[in-house]
């Protein structure tokens, strides 16, 4: 039987002080390579990645598998070599200049009508300034659109959507925004955080879960599954505890 929505796992590297980025929201490189690994591996295990315009905007770029043995471990399972890489914004106001857009993967943007106008609309400019569709390959393959009557991206909606297209499971990648509003729909199943060795303070700087938070009595609560420890850094694996649980 087709599962409802993918089953959505969080994976994040953060600083000691629980801060995915500086206060400058410059992109957070302070993972290390097992880190870099550990994100590879979790990327591999999935059928789409999530992430917001935000993250996208301070990056510029994703990460994609590198790793051969992955590539490998996915085609014996009779998946492509890299997941479907899907970026959520409500404007759709993203730089077609960004390396992005250069990477060789499928990219998706889920959006509101709003933002799918938007961007529909600087793929006519374009062809209205004498450049011919067929050579300007359209950055998206495809465009979700999924709304609420507040015309804001209906994310729940969106997900069981992708179950039907057999994404069985899905890695969140940021930023605080999206994964507050994820808990907030109680649409993740996993977290996977790694502790990194340095404090970035800063009270603008991001963390996993932005948003307008939780009160104690209604906060998400979480079950320890694993924890490692390689050199410095510290890798936490959460499951969300339910009722059922």
């Amino acid at each position: 039987m087709l599962q409802h929505r993918p089953h959505t796992t969080v994976v994040l590297a953060m600083s000691a002080d629980g801060k995915i980025g500086d206060f400058r929201r410059s992109p957070a490189r302070f993972g290390s390579r097992v880190d870099k690994a550990h994100l590879e591996k979790q990327i591999a295990a999935c059928d789409a990645v999530l992430f917001g315009a935000g993250t996208l905007r301070a990056y510029g770029t994703t990460l994609t598998i590198s790793d051969p043995t992955l590539v490998q471990l996915r085609a014996q399972e009779g998946k492509p070599p890299q997941p479907v890489y899907i970026v959520t914004t409500h404007s759709a106001n993203l730089n077609p200049e960004i390396k992005f857009f250069k990477q060789p993967v499928r990219r998706w943007l889920l959006t509101t009508t709003a933002g799918a106008v938007s961007w529909k609309g600087r793929l006519r400019t374009l062809h209205s300034m004498g450049t011919r569709a067929k050579e300007c390959p359209p950055e998206f393959e495809q465009i979700l659109v999924f709304e609420t009557p507040t015309r804001e991206i209906d994310i729940s909606a969106a997900l069981k959507y992708l179950a039907t297209l057999h994404i069985t499971r899905l890695a969140v990648l940021g930023g605080g925004e999206l994964v507050a509003s994820l808990l907030g729909l109680d649409l993740i199943d996993e977290l996977w955080l790694t502790v990194c060795p340095l404090i970035l303070g800063g009270n603008t700087a991001p963390t996993p879960v932005d948003g307008k938070g939780f009160l104690p009595d209604l906060a998400p609560k979480l079950q320890l599954l694993e924890v490692h420890t390689v050199e410095q850094e510290v890798f936490l694996h959460y499951r969300l505890q339910r009722s059922a649980d």
